[in-house]
């Protein structure tokens, strides 16, 4: 299991790497793996044994099989090892945004989980639709947190389902902040799981202003569930490394960009 603080930035790029080389053929070869790398095949093994343990892929003798179907997401444990200073830089941005006193619905997600955790210490009502949110703000001693009901997906402990939107539909909040899968001016705000995207839409009817929250790389990609059009986003964190020429699409969509 990947441990947070512990993997490096290196390594969490070489898996990343691993795990898209892999997607991307099929199956490769341990030798295969560590030419494209430049690591160790000793390495290129144990990283193989840790995407195996996370799901990624299947291991056999001299390399490994991948386990994901093209266009799906890389497992939550891989994801929240990458890009954790900006998505902390978001995080903080974000809780710059949010006034006390507000009522918030806190998305699922790698980068709404670090949101989590920069409200902590604040003042608010908080409804997280994942168990990771739930856990991090569990026992915040100024926060008035709300659990929906749901069905968790395993891994990303996202809560989908009749139970959450029924949740949703029977609240109102000042904010939403929604995590991104894909997003761009002309494909909008987009999801890999059906499910997930349910409940995306249903945040964002419940609440009167939806913030949403996107580390450069999803700015030009889109998944395969339409969640809502660019125009119904009030603002978006992302950043710095963002490109332009996608945020100055959104800005003309009349949509505030943020870049931190």
């Amino acid at each position: 299991m990947f441990t947070r603080g512990v993997t490096t930035t290196a390594s969490t790029d070489r898996l990343r790497r691993i795990t898209e080389a892999v997607r991307e053929a099929g199956r490769m070869g341990v030798a295969e793996l560590a030419e494209l790398t430049g690591a160790s095949e000793m390495t290129i093994r144990r990283d193989l044994e840790a995407l195996a343990g996370q799901g990624v892929l299947e291991r056999y003798r001299g390399g490994a099989r991948s386990l994901l179907l093209r266009g799906e997401e890389p497992p939550f444990a891989l994801r929240a090892q990458e890009g954790v200073a900006a998505k902390r830089r978001i995080a903080a941005a974000v809780a710059d945004l949010l006034a006390d006193g507000e009522s918030i619905v806190l998305d699922s997600g790698t980068t709404c989980l670090e949101v989590a955790r920069a409200l902590e210490s604040r003042r608010l009502t908080v409804l997280p639709l994942s168990l990771h949110a739930v856990n991090a703000l569990t026992g915040a001693p100024r926060l008035t947190l709300l659990v929906p009901g749901g069905r968790p997906r395993p891994g990303e402990l996202a809560l989908t389902g009749p139970l959450a939107e029924a949740s949703l539909a029977a609240l109102r909040f000042d904010t939403a902040i929604i995590g991104c899968c894909g997003l761009s001016a002309a494909n909008g705000l987009t999801a890999y799981d059906l499910e997930d995207a349910a409940v995306k839409r249903a945040a964002i009817a419940s609440a009167r202003r939806v913030v949403a929250v996107a580390e450069a790389d999803k700015l030009s990609r889109t998944a395969l569930a339409l969640v809502a059009p660019a125009t119904a986003l009030h603002t978006v964190v992302t950043d710095e490394s963002a490109p332009n020429e996608e945020t100055d699409a959104l800005i003309a969509a009349g949509v505030t960009v943020q870049k931190v």
